[in-house]
């Protein structure tokens, strides 16, 4: 079976494990990091029951895996001890890039190669010798009974990937025995390398292949908001898998003997399933492929297929217990905690007068540095400029969802993927959608009794004007017949039933072939609703050029929200001369609220 096991330019590529009673998912864990690129798999065992040990052994005689009995000094835990002698391994030491990571968890590659070998490449070329991936969090997505399905098959929900508590990182480096200690999530350097080129001669990217930032040199364990990225590659963190999955985890002990690791608690931070994530579907093919001639081999067959066959049978023990059904029942009811209300220990720091005083150095070059040198480029997903809070082309809503509604400003809004962008979606979930301009539209609205929003998403600054009586009359508008519909709806749950007040529409702007159908359309929304104010929710909808052609004599005032300096001064160039020709000027002070505002003179 050596035509399974990849070879790389990159010399030897280790992923190290350590497992404990893994034997009904080893052989995709395997099969999935043999077809993602690993050249080599280790993984260290400690008390199995199930087989693990006798199926790496088997895999280490086919000359697929590694195997190692992780023999555990007294007061050790199991994990650092592992960690401990995979630093004196022969094999590791001999590795050219290593990374350690759990099994429960999967690596993801979105890089355009879809391989560790194309991420390496590109790695390299950017002469970086590390890449800190960030996990995403997967739940059960609601499945409860055990399945024989493949994990990466079976869990396709997950954490929004803004989510902070979901960003704990496992890094893929340049290894040297010599200059660096491993360590679970990252590596440390060694203190006798602290006075000596460290940190010049490490330069680690992120999940999306940007810099990391100086800091993570010395600490951390998780990604931030500046740091975090997926453009390439993501860690997919199946930590609780179904119901039944996770009660057998914690009737039979865990890796890291953490007492409070599976209770109800750990199972609400970890059962997340906001968004659909179909990314480690890229890797189906050739897992499957893989598997299906590991199982080929009559001894994995054997041994895998009778830890199925025991698991299965000590499920239907548990099952007749009231332990079992005690905690069956309190994880199903600790699905329903939103992501809102979910708690996490903030991560410890580690020695902070040590780690001061190491970065010390580097925080004097940090103060040297010109301060837009400091400032790293934006992390793609955050909606930064004149990002869309929506996601691209049709809505479509229905199948059904279970889905969370979180109060935004006095008003519940869905935490709908199928509405919102993964990036707005963080901000929905927190409370935040839109925050500054539902915070600052009565000010903009002052003396506008009729109100014409072109381009409104889901209508929600249409809603917060009309509650807080800052419009007497709101039409809002968007030609996505979808997010309109979802609008009515959000409307209707907050309250906002009066249709005289509060007007919904998804009549078109444009029609195929016909370039003229955008300013008819404009045209007739201002000529019937007479609005004594304009907001121009996305520029794009209605241009200047377009806006330049109509009938502004209604009009007293036109807003156009923005969420950028270079946006602003973009709308600034394109808007202004156009509405100066009508008579518009801008009120200067009014921009740092948010929004452009133009007044008519006169």
């Amino acid at each position: 079976m050596q035509h399974l096991k990849p070879t790389s330019k990159h010399g030897t590529v280790m992923a190290v494990s350590m497992m404990k009673d893994e034997a009904p998912f080893l052989l995709e864990w395997v099969a999935h990091h043999l077809a993602v690129g690993f050249t080599d798999i280790l993984v260290y065992t400690n008390d199995c029951s199930d087989g693990t040990d006798d199926m790496l052994i088997r895999l280490e005689d086919l000359g697929l895996a590694h195997h190692r009995r992780n023999v555990i000094p007294e007061g050790v835990k199991p994990q650092p001890s592992a960690i401990n002698h995979a630093q004196k391994e022969p094999l590791v030491a001999a590795s050219d890039w290593v990374i350690l990571f759990d099994a429960d968890e999967f690596l993801a590659i979105s890089h355009p190669s879809g391989s560790v070998e194309g991420m390496l490449d590109d790695t390299v070329a950017q002469g970086a010798n590390g890449l800190v991936i960030t996990w995403r969090i997967f739940g059960s997505g609601g499945v409860i009974d055990w399945s024989r399905a493949p994990v990466t098959e079976q869990y396709l929900r997950a954490a929004p990937p803004m989510w902070n508590k979901g960003w704990g990182v496992k890094t893929l480096f340049r290894f040297d025995p010599d200059y660096w200690k491993l360590g679970i999530h990252r590596p440390s350097i060694k203190n006798k390398w602290l006075e000596t080129d460290f940190p010049e001669t490490v330069k680690w990217l992120n999940g999306s292949g940007r810099p990391m930032e100086e800091y993570f040199k010395f600490r951390g364990w998780r990604s931030i908001r500046r740091t975090v990225g997926y453009d390439w590659a993501q860690m997919n963190h199946y930590a609780v898998k179904s119901v039944d999955s996770y009660a057998i985890r914690k009737l039979r002990g865990n890796v890291n003997l953490k007492a409070d690791k599976y209770n109800a608690d750990y199972w609400s931070l970890q059962d997340r399933n906001e968004v659909e994530d179909r990314t480690i579907l890229r890797h189906a093919g050739d897992r499957a492929r893989i598997m299906a001639d590991l199982l080929g081999d009559p001894v994995l067959h054997r041994l895998h297929h009778d830890a199925l066959d025991r698991v299965e049978a000590r499920l239907a023990e548990h099952r007749e217990t009231d332990t079992y059904k005690d905690l069956r029942a309190s994880l199903i009811e600790a699905s329903k905690v939103p992501i809102t209300r979910v708690e996490a220990k903030p991560p410890q720091p580690r020695d902070p007068a040590k780690i001061a005083a190491l970065m010390s150095r580097v925080e004097q070059q940090a103060h040297d540095t010109p301060r837009p040198e400091l400032k790293p480029p934006g992390t793609p997903g955050w909606a930064e400029g004149e990002g869309d809070p929506y996601v691209d082309g049709p809505i479509d809503r229905s199948p059904e969802m279970d889905l969370q509604w979180v109060e935004n400003h006095g008003i519940p809004l869905p935490a709908d993927p199928r509405l919102f962008a993964p990036e707005t979606l963080n901000a929905v979930i927190s409370g935040r959608f839109e925050r500054r301009h539902a915070r600052n539209i009565a000010g903009y609205l002052s003396g506008m009794d009729r109100v014409l929003e072109i381009g409104c998403g889901v209508g929600f600054v249409a809603m917060r004007a009309v509650q807080s009586g800052a419009a007497q009359v709101y039409m809002a508008q968007d030609t996505r017949a979808g997010l309109i519909a979802a609008g009515r709806e959000i409307a209707e749950r907050a309250g906002l039933t009066d249709s005289a007040r509060l007007k919904f529409s998804d009549g078109p702007l444009r029609l195929r072939g016909d370039g003229g159908a955008t300013a008819r359309g404009v045209a007739a929304y201002l000529a019937d609703f007479r609005p004594h104010a304009l907001r121009i929710g996305r520029a794009r909808d209605l241009p200047p050029e377009v806006l330049a052609a109509q009938d502004l004599s209604t009009l007293r005032r036109v807003i156009l929200p923005v969420l950028s300096t270079p946006e602003a001064d973009r709308l600034r160039a394109g808007y202004g001369p156009v509405l100066a020709r009508h008579g518009f000027t801008e009120t200067p002070d009014r921009a740092a609220s948010g929004s452009l505002q133009f007044d008519r003179t006169g």
